[in-house]
């Protein structure tokens, strides 16, 4: 079943990157109105609520992190997107979109503690969400911080998700929930797109059942970009790429069974008893033949994300 992840600890994934900066950039209101406001106002096929309830289900780049190190296997830079190229992002849309990308970058980096990185991505993330003026959210020199002591990681994720969950609200506040959605899009397709790679290079069976899951979240993602797609260009063009990783998906079929009911403490210190559903995968002609043509339209997605 899809997993219901609140989408500021999501980006936790990047640790918290989305929390990362404490100014605005002088020209950063210059470049704002890239995305159009009559998309930013145009009217959603889906009411708000129901978008923001598709929203909690998109997977989490971090339990996507968290899944790849418990595989064993190790840290691979050259997965990233090199943080030099937040130079190459100067409209709207662009920046919106890899602010997500360099959070889902920063959540894998954080995973494996690899501190000789971090400061560069964070300052990444720091100058994009400069760039559409959300940077007053994130608290750079703290964030700096505390990405750098493994020891404070609960802190830093308390953080991300106080300041993206800021930054969400006064982005709806302002009519640019278009703005909020290309990020999320922007982690989803870097998270992806990591554990494609390593999916690809360890066959690991717990990843590619992650990799598999993804068949229910991509429509998810689709029907919340394709609300922005009749007015915008942009979006348009990304929604392609989705529908190519859609149609990747299609041979891939997803049954549950019943399991025995979970037991849990919820955060407030209530009893809680939820459902436990067993997915089972199955794959049309083959495994190998599915995967790989799912890797593939990840990569051609991902590829429009990041040039």
């Amino acid at each position: 079943m899809i997993k219901k992840i609140v989408f500021g600890l999501a980006l936790l994934a990047g640790v918290n990157f989305f929390t990362s900066c404490s100014s605005c950039s002088s020209n950063s209101a210059e470049n704002l109105d890239e995305i159009p406001d009559s998309v930013a106002n145009a009217p959603l096929q889906l009411s708000e609520n129901v978008v923001n309830d598709m929203i909690q289900n998109i997977s989490s780049p971090v339990e996507m992190a968290t899944s790849i190190k418990n595989s064993g296997a190790g840290f691979s830079e050259k997965v990233l997107n090199p943080s030099d190229n937040m130079k190459n992002y100067n409209s709207s849309f662009k920046r919106a979109l890899n602010l997500g990308v360099y959070s889902a970058d920063l959540g894998y980096i954080n995973t494996f503690n690899k501190n000789s990185v971090v400061i560069q991505y964070l300052l990444a993330v720091k100058e994009l969400a400069d760039g559409i003026n959300v940077g007053q959210f994130l608290d750079f020199s703290t964030l700096k911080r505390l990405a750098t002591n493994s020891t404070n990681l609960d802190s830093l994720k308390q953080l991300s998700v106080t300041s993206f969950n800021k930054m969400d609200r006064y982005l709806r506040e302002q009519k640019r929930a278009n703005t909020s959605t290309a990020i999320i899009a922007g982690a989803w397709i870097e998270g992806i797109h990591i554990t494609c790679d390593v999916v690809e290079q360890t066959k690991d069976e717990d990843l590619t059942n992650r990799l598999a899951e993804q068949k229910e979240i991509v429509s998810i993602l689709l029907l919340v970009l394709d609300n922005y797609s009749k007015a915008d260009k942009n979006f348009q063009a990304l929604c392609q790429k989705i529908e190519a990783v859609k149609a990747a998906y299609e041979s891939v079929r997803i049954t549950y069974e019943f399991g025995d009911p979970i037991t849990k403490v919820s955060d407030d210190g209530m009893l809680v008893i939820e459902q436990n559903e067993i997915p089972h995968y199955e794959f049309t002609p083959n495994k190998e033949t599915v995967i790989n043509n799912i890797i593939s339209a990840v990569r051609e997605a991902r590829q429009f994300v990041v040039e």
